[in-house]
């Protein structure tokens, strides 16, 4: 890359090169809006300055990419593919590299070829070789082995994945959803199945990035994350509640309510039933990739009343004064 071509994204971003991510997502979002194509429709300047907002945005919110682009300028995506002190453990830092027009240059100095002085080589090595990833020498990068640096092998033509999070209601991860996605350039609607959870990754194909070496283009996946809801909770393939009842109730038994995906449903109660204890509802639960559902496990919490009236008052110190029942019974006989 000519020096004439180096972009600086902090000035495209419009921040210092101090800026924090929060400040950084801030100017990105701002710009972003300014020139989206919906915004600007038919404008192609609007439209290369918005894929360089977000060429700019990608690299200085990767931490480990605005640190290679902070420390080696122009050539920073090189350091990420084979470059000198891009995975082989080569500290390069406080060198100069924009003494040079192109990575050639740098690599002709390097290597002494064609001429001029010859650049600084490793101590205790006699030959020295140089070959793109093609495998054959000239310009570009590729593998120095007698150096003892990375290969480019064949991990050099792979295609480059993106990932990326998603954040759902329950409602739309239970019932299935399809969502737009802006991909800079382009947008695409992707399908979301019934029944994703926290965790899952749904892959795209052929929506990643693009190689720059080989044009091929890498998969999209899609972290799926979860609101929280107010009353459900996901455990595996079931869906968790917790649902109050009173101290008569959990007592006598009785009859109540409860809240599912697919509307209330009436439980009974066993007389006796302990706060804690979980109620199966069978097939009420997150749907299943194969079809199907789990179940909806209701955990019942004994809730007494806060207000009582004069009269329940007068009840329940009638039932304190003729019970028998002792649930600390066995707690006489506990000794450390």
């Amino acid at each position: 890359m000519a020096a004439t071509d180096f972009k600086d994204y902090y000035s495209l971003l419009g921040v210092s090169k101090t800026a924090s991510p929060e400040e950084i997502k801030q100017a990105f979002r701002k710009l972003a809006r300014k020139f989206h194509p919906d915004v600007n429709p038919g404008n192609k300047q609007a439209e290369a300055r918005f894929k360089e907002v977000n060429e700019a945005y990608e690299v200085l919110s990767d931490p480990d990419k605005r640190k290679k682009y902070d420390q080696f300028g122009q050539y920073w995506k090189q350091v990420g593919e084979g470059f000198p002190g891009g995975g082989a453990g080569v500290d390069m830092g406080g060198f100069d590299f924009s003494q040079y027009g192109s990575f050639d240059e740098f690599i002709n100095e390097l290597l002494g070829r064609f001429g001029g002085a010859p650049g600084p080589r490793p101590t205790g090595r006699q030959n020295y070789s140089y070959r793109t990833s093609t495998g054959r020498p000239g310009s570009g990068f590729g593998g120095f082995n007698d150096f003892g640096f990375q290969d480019m092998g064949a991990g050099a033509g792979a295609a480059q994945d993106t990932e990326a999070t998603i954040t759902l209601s329950f409602s739309e991860a239970f019932a299935g959803v399809q969502k737009r996605f802006n991909l800079g350039s382009e947008t695409i609607d992707v399908r979301i199945p019934a029944g994703a959870k926290p965790g899952s990754r749904l892959r795209v194909r052929g929506k990643g990035q693009i190689n720059p070496m080989t044009q091929q283009r890498g998969d999209l996946y899609l972290k799926v994350e979860l609101q929280p809801h107010s009353f459900f909770q996901i455990e595996g393939d079931n869906l968790v509640c917790e649902v109050p009842i009173t101290p008569d109730e959990a007592t006598l038994g009785a009859s109540i309510d409860v809240p599912t995906p697919d509307g209330n449903v009436n439980v009974k109660l066993p007389a006796g039933v302990r706060s804690g204890q979980s109620l199966r509802l069978r097939g009420k639960g997150w749907p299943l990739p194969k079809g199907g559902r789990g179940d909806q496990l209701v955990k019942v919490a004994i809730a007494p009343p806060k207000d009582l009236s004069p009269q329940e008052r007068e009840y329940y110190e009638k039932i304190r004064a003729i019970r028998t029942y002792n649930p600390r019974s066995h707690l006489q006989q506990v000794k450390l």
